[in-house]
């Protein structure tokens, strides 16, 4: 079991992975090796060796495998990225790469998404070195850059070029589930991630006739390309439940004593309350107009004018959403993937679920633990392209008043060390067995 100097060590590897600035400006504006360093460090002290790896100069992952005492099993991954996003200092109520420790509380960018996590590993590791402890299956361990960006120098990379050291990994643990949920009425839910909508980030171009301002122009591209945008930000998109979602809101209802009646979804999720936030964002398709860029001059006519949208699409319904952008776009606007990414789905009637739930029911016995499909992605998507089935376990017991959701990517990021010792504990005892 997680001892106490796992608990202390978690609270000063998230703290020291804090003050290593790792923030993802996209566009290959990052540097993520000292990081990767201090990980490595972490795992050679504890008799693991690292391999570290980089597509682009100072964009480094680091690969570990941890040898199981079952040859016969299939190998666990168990992943977290290095990078963060960008904070805005003047914004922050302590400097957000400080890693500051006050009032029980880690501060600073990266500390719930998702250097916490990694933490959790780095500790686990750590006190099974300390132990004598090894899983029942081999653990391969990876730490990635550029997760928050394209993983094009991180997850992406290491599939496409190293699939070798992922060899006999058929699931994995990442970011994103098995944390505290309030649902405002006492209840706590830690929902275990278990499919992600995919990613279609998508440029349109409206192109048309340039001219001066003053003159009658019926082929103006930014006319088109607002019409476009428009009509793409006012779809209603019909409902698609997934198994992820089905199971997620019938599991909810039953512990709310509501019908499970998935007829009338939109009706079920105004009775759940606040517990709607964990199904609601995905329980169709959507698409929301994000960016726009057109012209030069204001008496000038452009050419041509372009605006992206953040689409993503559930698993199965990609299809769909493709016609539905050719018919939401019309003829005069072209669109394309900026950035596409797969969905995913994970099957719940599996050991490995099952065994995540355990090990949060063991911490958390007033808890109730249920399935979730994310909204987002993760590096789960990249690797699904080796068959492996990625699962959200990144547990965490948060307060009443702590967000969990609101914190990713938010000012004054920050995550309690009582939340830390919980997850070093759950994580290791779900690893041991899983």
């Amino acid at each position: 079991m997680a001892d106490a100097q796992a608990r202390d060590e978690v609270v000063r590897f998230t703290s020291d992975l804090i003050r290593i600035d790792t923030a993802n400006r996209g566009g290959g504006d990052c540097r993520e090796r000292p990081a990767a360093e201090y990980a490595a460090a972490v795992l050679a002290e504890a008799g693991i060796e690292p391999t570290l790896l980089e597509r682009t100069p100072g964009r480094t992952n680091v690969v570990a495998r941890i040898e199981g005492t079952d040859p016969s099993a299939d190998a666990l991954l168990v992943h977290g990225h290095l990078d963060v996003v960008p904070a805005e200092a003047a914004d922050w109520s302590v400097p957000p790469f400080s890693g500051e420790v006050r009032d029980g509380v880690v501060w600073g960018r990266g500390a719930v998404d998702m250097k916490n996590m990694d933490a959790m590993i780095l500790a686990v590791l750590k006190a099974w070195s300390r132990q004598g402890v090894r899983p029942r299956r081999d653990l391969v361990v990876a730490f990635t850059a550029d997760e928050e960006a394209s993983a094009e120098d991180g997850s992406g990379f290491l599939a496409d070029r190293h699939p070798g050291l992922f060899e006999g990994c058929t699931e994995a643990v990442g970011e994103s589930g098995a944390f505290t949920f309030h649902d405002g009425s006492g209840r706590e839910l830690y929902p275990i991630a278990a499919g992600e909508r995919g990613t279609g980030w998508l440029k349109l171009t409206a192109r048309g006739r340039a001219g001066h301002g003053s003159k009658v122009n019926r082929e103006n591209a930014v006319t088109r390309l607002a019409a476009a945008v428009t009509r793409i930000g006012e779809h209603e998109w019909p409902l698609r439940l997934t198994p992820t979602v089905r199971a997620a809101l019938t599991e909810l209802a039953l512990l709310y004593g509501l019908e499970t009646d998935l007829r009338d979804v939109d009706g079920l999720l105004e009775k759940l309350g606040p517990a709607a936030a964990l199904v609601e964002a995905t329980v169709r398709n959507s698409a929301n107009p994000t960016m726009l860029t057109a012209g030069y001059k204001v008496n000038v006519i452009p050419g041509e004018a372009v605006a992206y949208v953040d689409g993503r699409y559930l698993a199965g319904y990609e299809t769909e959403f493709r016609a539905t952008l050719d018919e939401l776009t019309g003829p005069d606007v072209d669109w394309e993937f900026h950035h596409r990414e797969v969905a995913l789905q994970a099957p719940l009637d599996v050991p490995l679920y099952a065994r995540m739930r355990a090990a949060v029911e063991e911490f958390a016995p007033e808890g109730h633990v249920v399935p979730y499909c994310m909204s987002g992605g993760t590096d789960a998507k990249q690797f699904s392209r080796l068959g492996i089935t990625g699962y959200g376990f990144a547990p965490l017991k948060l307060p009443k008043g702590f967000d969990h959701q609101a914190l990713f990517h938010g000012v004054d990021e920050r995550v309690p060390v009582e939340a830390l010792h919980f997850g070093v504990r759950v994580l290791d005892r779900f690893l041991r067995t899983a």
